[in-house]
């Protein structure tokens, strides 16, 4: 049983008790249920003013750490003077009287901003509770006087924790201009569906058309900002709404202030930044001996066919009712709603994407992505991102099929080992584009070389007896060099950056919903695999530098 005559200080309403007993010093930390009321320094502190210099360092640090309530002796026995008793007894009369015993000290923090004002509670003074009135004194010497809140003050005081004594009300910004578009290009590029949702591949919706005088925006203003308050009673300004331009392009009129109508007929072009409308060419027949070649700045729309060895281009995009036979088309998205044919002879060209209901002995070639809806037959597709053959058949046979990313069809080759060669993971248009710079960089080094070697050879001889017109035409070969030495550095930084473009494409896949029959060539970043066996319901990707079969 413990000794109580022992001197000690401290009690468990302080947090902790040191016993000097005959056989050694021992400290009880009991256990609280909030934070600890006093720290390790503090307890050294007390052993450094009552002479016990030599103690269990990390004994102590661990016994203030768990709090178990449990004495843990942590030095040698002391000897103990009638001065030190008379200390101790001092201490202790001063930790049990409760009526001489201080309030605690209130502390109020305040944010960096003055919109809010916490209160704690110091003990190291002072033990007893403040009063709610005593809070409210110590706010306003700070000169809190706004978002007082007294329900918090009256349970903070209670259970005697930190809270949150005063809140300001913080400004309310504007809102920023915005604009307000009155068309949706999201529809773009959906077949359209009849009233039995089946799908209609022949009307492919691809143009978004408005009439003159449509509205094509409408600009919604700014707002002022609603001003706060802080706690100490202060205005805090808002920040107004932030304008934004009208984003009127080509062929566009504002009406007012804040209405953007079209000026024209035509085809709605949105940049994010700019809306403009796209003269639209319509032609309700076919292109071919009738209207010869069609060249067009806007949009193109042909009711027909476009025939052997004629020509559509268009800066906007090109919509096909029929089919291509033989013929070449270009634009910024094309849909065709029949098939492209022509031994070859046929070349499909978009900057964006292609959509087309079959190909055979045809060359399509996409910036993004080529949607074919049935089958490619002998074909070379070529795509910055995706080939997606879909649809009933959904088969690609024969040719090559190319593209940055993904292609995907249900049938790949077919049951007569057809040779089939697909590629994926490197895009075919950067790639085109790297070999056409190479190839004019390598012609231009060589064109200069031999415009050095010629000047070199010249300035041997005696230029006073050089004609005229020989020294005009040496001077004129002296300034070519310089045009071509500027396109070289253009083509060299053009070559690195397209090098580090390729170098990034890392991931490329090629799906099969149904099978990929032997026969077929699959190339996934510049790795070649040739197909041995039917693969099923499969996805082929690169894993450590080889090609691995994977689930659909």
């Amino acid at each position: 049983m413990a000794d109580t005559n022992y001197p000690s200080i401290g009690n468990p309403e302080s947090g902790y008790k040191y016993e000097f007993r005959n056989d050694g010093v021992y400290l009880t930390v009991y256990p609280v249920e909030d934070e600890l009321l006093f720290e390790l320094s503090d307890m050294r502190q007390i052993l450094k003013d009552y002479g016990v210099l030599d103690y269990d360092v990390a004994l102590l640090a661990r016994t203030v750490r768990e709090a178990t309530g449990e004495p843990q002796r942590i030095a040698e026995p002391i000897e103990i003077s009638e001065e030190d008793l008379k200390k101790f007894n001092q201490v202790e009369e001063e930790i049990i009287g409760d009526e001489d015993d201080e309030y605690a000290r209130i502390v109020v923090e305040i944010t960096r901003d003055k919109m809010k004002a916490t209160v704690k509670f110091d003990t190291k003074k002072g033990s007893k509770l403040p009063t709610a009135e005593m809070v409210m004194a110590e706010l306003k010497s700070k000169g809190v006087v706004y978002g007082i809140d007294e329900d918090a003050i009256e349970e903070g005081v209670k259970h005697f924790s930190m809270f949150v004594a005063a809140e300001g009300d913080p400004p309310i910004p504007g809102e920023n201009a915005y604009i307000d578009r009155k068309f949706n290009l999201g529809v773009k590029g959906r077949p359209v569906m009849d009233e039995y949702d089946r799908v209609d591949y022949k009307n492919l919706n691809l143009f978004v058309l408005v009439k003159a005088n449509d509205t094509l925006a409408i600009r919604i203003p700014w707002t002022k900002g609603t001003p706060g308050k802080n706690i100490f009673g202060d205005n805090v300004p808002a920040q107004n709404g932030r304008p934004i331009p009208m984003p009127n392009g080509k062929n566009t009129i504002v009406l007012g202030e804040n209405q953007l109508i079209a000026a024209i007929n035509g085809q709605i072009v949105d940049t994010g930044t700019k809306i403009s409308v796209e003269p639209q060419l319509t032609i309700k027949g076919s292109v071919g001996v009738a209207t010869g070649d069609i060249e067009f700045d806007g949009a193109v729309v042909i009711g027909g066919d476009v025939k052997q060895g004629f020509k559509v281009k268009a800066t906007g995009d090109v919509e096909i009712k029929g089919s291509v036979n033989g013929g070449e088309v270009e634009g910024r998205n094309v849909a065709i709603g029949g098939g492209v044919t022509g031994a070859n002879r046929c070349k499909v060209v978009a900057q964006g994407d292609v959509r087309i209901a079959f190909a055979e002995n045809a060359v399509i070639e996409a910036g993004k992505d080529i949607y074919v809806v049935d089958v490619a037959l002998h074909s070379t597709l070529r795509a910055g991102k995706r080939i997606i053959v879909e649809g009933k058949h959904g088969q690609i046979m024969g040719g090559l099929a190319v593209s940055g990313e993904e292609v995907q069809a249900k049938v790949i080759g077919n049951d007569a080992y057809v040779i089939t060669r697909v590629s994926v993971g490197v895009d075919p248009n950067l790639q085109k584009e790297y070999h056409a710079v190479c190839k004019s960089y390598k012609e231009g080094k060589k064109k200069l070389l031999h415009i050095t070697q010629t000047l070199n050879t010249l300035s041997k001889i005696d230029m006073s007896k050089i004609p005229q017109e020989r020294l005009n035409q040496l001077n004129a070969l002296t300034r070519s060099q310089f045009p071509i030495a500027g396109q070289l550095k253009r083509d060299e930084k053009r070559i690195l950056e397209l090098e580090a473009k390729l170098a990034e494409m890392k991931h490329g896949r090629i799906r099969a919903e149904d099978v990929i029959y032997p026969g077929v060539r699959l190339s996934v970043n510049s790795i070649v695999k040739n197909v041995q066996e039917e693969y099923h319901h499969c996805t082929m990707h690169l894993e450590d530098g080889e090609i691995v079969l994977g689930a659909y």
